[in-house]
């Protein structure tokens, strides 16, 4: 049975978390102070030590340099930059006061699981730290479930020769998981050739991919190498596969099907050893069943799956994620480190990044540009913090930490309509922002509409683009 140690000056909180914790076969043993904990009791016999940040006498991040057990440090939201500081400083993770009971459970499980697999140097699965290589020889970040998996199929798929199709959103780093995939795989030391089939001319795609002999058309007036036979004995990538043309699809099903070739104008195939990897954001299975993409195409490539989570989703990964880029954009402008005010963290881990890791970066780089201080506030990000009181009810996935309450003062509350909606819906913000458009856009201008759900009105725009919701002209005022 798991030994757990609770260092927790609360009588509250620390007696509440032993129960949860009991209850779920974890053997408990508590202390209300640093002190306490290391006079008490061998720190180094739990398997995990849970620790209030803030304690009488010492803070619970001495203890992570007191024991080889992993310290889970717990922290209130409005001390998020003390809780990065702390992890910092080695501890394995840290949850938010106060905290949700099956968020804890599963963060725990975690954490034992983790650690108890890293002690197993023979076990065939592999541990947290294989997965960080994996990610970090990439230069991908992240330690979310999602990602984890993520981590472990790349893992699996990147030494054979299958057809990987990535999905996810724009922004979400596609093209780094295909390199990831490439760099892991036999064919490293070939090359890896990219291609954002929606960047180039439907009439010249083909050309482009193919190749084509001199004299097939007008203009042709050299023979032209086709990407696919560039890549031969490396990795094509193709982007966006799904704004490929018909005609295109057709030519290049026989490529994946023969492992050949042939340029246009020629009577003649060539034979190339390519390894396929395609990515999309749009649904190629409903795309094909619509006869907007071949279906035998789609069954094609789609051998090994991989999902990649949109920013949203990935938790705590978001703030590590922007901590890492403000340290490179310094580096990059050569400007002093810089770090993130508290309200800067809060916008950063409570705004929904339609854009993904893309709009981070470049919300952090335009803040960096204008930064003449040392601490970059959320006002330099261009972020909506009241986006905030929308958030809280979202459904919430296990890896991401519940929203941070917004503190800041709302003069426009008293007068907001209240929203009702049946609690026993599980609405996610995309379905809440598409109900409440849909129910208000008869009666409230853009302006008023985009203050109610507390976003800029180019964010309003944005989302009815991406949601397919047309925008109305009011006819008359009340």
């Amino acid at each position: 049975m798991p030994r757990i140690l609770i260092v927790e000056d609360e009588d509250v909180i620390r007696l509440a978390l032993r129960r949860l914790l009991e209850r779920n076969d974890y053997q408990v043993d508590e202390a209300d102070s640093v002190q306490k904990a290391l006079t008490s009791y061998n720190v180094n016999d739990y398997s995990l030590i849970i620790s209030d940040l803030r304690l009488p006498g010492a803070a619970g991040t001495d203890l992570i340099s007191k024991t080889e057990a992993p310290v889970l440090i717990m922290t209130s939201y409005a001390s998020l930059k003390s809780a990065v500081d702390s992890m910092k400083k080695g501890a394995i993770d840290y949850i938010a006061k106060p905290f949700d009971h099956d968020e804890m459970l599963e963060t725990v499980e975690r954490i034992i699981r983790s650690t108890t697999v890293e002690r197993q140097p023979n076990t065939a699965e592999p541990t947290s730290i294989q997965r960080k290589q994996i990610a970090d020889a990439n230069g991908m970040i992240g330690s979310c479930k999602a990602m984890q998996q993520l981590y472990d199929h790349i893992r699996r798929a990147a030494p054979t020769d299958a057809t990987v199709l990535v999905h996810g959103e724009t922004g979400t780093g596609k093209e780094l998981v295909a390199r990831a995939i490439h760099n892991q795989s036999t064919r490293s030391g070939k090359p890896i050739i990219c291609v954002n089939c929606a960047a180039i001319p439907e009439t010249l795609i083909e050309s482009e991919l193919f190749g084509y002999e001199k004299g097939a058309f007008t203009g042709a007036n050299t023979n032209r190498t086709g990407l696919i036979e560039a890549a031969d004995g490396g990795t094509l990538f193709l982007d966006e596969i799904g704004e490929l043309p018909l005609e295109a699809q057709a030519r290049l099903l026989r490529f994946i099907q023969e492992d050949e070739i042939r340029r246009i104008g020629s009577v003649e195939s060539i034979k190339v050893n390519v390894r396929l990897i395609c990515a999309t954001h749009r649904d190629l299975k409903e795309m094909a069943h619509s006869g907007r993409f071949r279906e035998d195409l789609y069954y094609r490539i789609n051998v090994m799956k991989l999902e990649l989570p949109p920013l949203r989703e990935r938790g705590k990964d978001i703030l590590e994620l922007a901590e890492t880029l403000l340290k490179s954009r310094c580096e990059k402008m050569k400007k002093p480190l810089m770090h993130f005010s508290p309200k800067a963290i809060q916008a950063i881990t409570t705004y929904i990044w339609p854009g993904n890791i893309r709009e981070l970066e470049n919300a952090i780089e335009r803040a960096v540009i204008l930064c003449d201080r040392k601490e970059i506030d959320n006002e330099l990000l261009d972020i909506d913090l009241e986006l905030v009181d929308i958030s809280q009810i979202r459904g919430r996935r296990n890896d991401t930490p519940p929203r941070a309450a917004n503190n800041t003062p709302d003069r426009n509350r008293d007068n907001r309509k209240p929203i009702h909606a049946d609690p026993s819906e599980d609405l996610s913000l995309e379905d809440y922002f598409q109900r409440f458009v849909l129910e208000h856009q008869d009666s409230m201008s853009e302006t008023e509409l985009a203050q109610k759900l507390g976003v800029s009105r180019k964010c309003l725009w944005e989302r009815r683009q991406r949601l397919g919701i047309p925008r109305k002209k009011v006819s008359a005022r009340s």
